[in-house]
Order: C-alpha cells, then sequence, then structure tokens
C-alpha cells in the first residue's frame, strides 16, 4: 500500500487532481494521516501532540493500520510524500529502513532548516513558526535533515525523488542529497536536472507511483 504524506500546507490527495488521480489508478490501498506542520520528526510539536511526536504517530498508529489493511499481504507499505511530506517519507526511510524500504518524494524540502533563517522574507514565512518551536536555533534543524541521517550501511533499498532547477528553495538540498548517497554507492534514482516550469506534482506523480508500485512488487518478492 501507499503512505502519503501531505506538503507544508496541509493539502490532502482530493486537493490535487493529478495526484488523486494516479493514486486511484493505482489501485492499492492508500493512507494519508494528517501530521500538522510538524515536518514528521521524532521531536515533539505541543500543537500535533504533547506526547506523541510525528515520527512516533507514523511508525506507531499509523503503521499498525496499514498492516491491518494489507494483511498478510507481501511488499508491505511504499512512503510517498510532497515538500514537507517528501522530505519527511525519505527521512523516515533513512531512520527507519526496515519499516519503509521504499520512499519517493516530490519536490521535498529537505533543507528545512532554511525555513528558520530565511522565513521572515519568504510569503509563506509564517508557515515555519513550527520549527521554532521544536528548535532552538536553525543549526539544530540542520542536524535533523535527512541528509544527516544516511546510514551507509544500512539504507532503503528503494528510493526515488524529483527536484526542479527551478525551485529555488529546495532544490539544492536534493543535488546534495544525491551527491551523497554517489558517494556513498547507495543505489537510487534521482531527477535534478531538468527545469520543470508546469506543477511538478501533476508532472511527476505518475512516475513516482510507478515507481512505488514496481518496488512494493520486488520487495513482495524479496527473499529474506
Amino acid at each position: 500500500m501507499i503512505l502519503y504524506l501531505h506538503d507544508l500546507q496541509e493539502h490532502s490527495p482530493k486537493d490535487y487532481p493529478a495526484l488523486q488521480k494516479a493514486l486511484e489508478f493505482a489501485g492499492i490501498p492508500v493512507l494519508a494521516p494528517r501530521i500538522g506542520r510538524s515536518w514528521g520528526l521524532q521531536q515533539t510539536l505541543t500543537r500535533f501532540d504533547a506526547a506523541m511526536s510525528a515520527e512516533n504517530y507514523i511508525l506507531g498508529p499509523i503503521l499498525k493500520e496499514c498492516h491491518r489493511i494489507i494483511g498478510e499481504c507481501r511488499g508491505g507499505v511504499g512512503l510517498l510524500g510532497y515538500d514537507m511530506g517528501g522530505q519527511a517519507a525519505l527521512r523516515l526511510a533513512y531512520r527507519h529502513p526496515g519499516k519503509f524500504p521504499i520512499a519517493a518524494a516530490i519536490a521535498p524540502a529537505i533543507d528545512f532548516h532554511l525555513g528558520m533563517r530565511h522565513g521572515h522574507n519568504w510569503i509563506d514565512g509564517e508557515l515555519y513558526d513550527t520549527l521554532w518551536e521544536i528548535f532552538d536555533e536553525p543549526e539544530q534543524a540542520r542536524q535533523e535533515t535527512a541528509v544527516l541521517h544516511i546510514h551507509p550501511l544500512n539504507w532503503p533499498r528503494h528510493q526515488w525523488f524529483v527536484s526542479s532547477r527551478n525551485d529555488e528553495r529546495w532544490h539544492d538540498g536534493a543535488v546534495r542529497l544525491s551527491s551523497k548517497l554517489i558517494a556513498l554507492g547507495i543505489p537510487h534514482t534521482a531527477i535534478i536536472d531538468e527545469n520543470n516550469n508546469e506543477d511538478i506534482l501533476s508532472t511527476f506523480v505518475d512516475d513516482a507511483i510507478e515507481f512505488i508500485m514496481k518496488s512494493l512488487d520486488s520487495e513482495a518478492r524479496r527473499v529474506n
């Protein structure tokens, strides 16, 4: 099944017709939990839940519900995320590759700490206020970004992400992530050299879901 992690604006798949259509066409169960503007971190955020972090929410109740839905079916769960959810999908897969061996991210906001550094100059800067509730300074946030959670010997077997060179805010983070994965010899698919002037989600969602579907099939055939 597919576990979809939403963007910073907290839009559901129904808010993006191309995404909704692609998920329906995939023909497998989809779960899209609400994680607020928590960035999927392991640190607690009071406005999300004073006792349980977003990461623990996903690892606990959400993953349990995924397993209830799919039962004994092999293949498991594929993570799909966009923007904030894109970095969360990758980060979760790097931190817990045994639970999430498949991750696909569209325009992942990997360097989310930049929202603390430059958010006051961004038109949507107020959306990054939750980071200040979690961290005291941008450097603390940077230490929690996906790039710094890659383990050279324990990584998700299937990872895919796309970022447009026109994305001045988040593209450098995607390039840096791909460079580190290449340096470590970790297999991945990164589409980072295209100038995409259209809606990147609509343009690449079919590719992302096709990747997840093939990866789920590969996992189902895998002999432990």
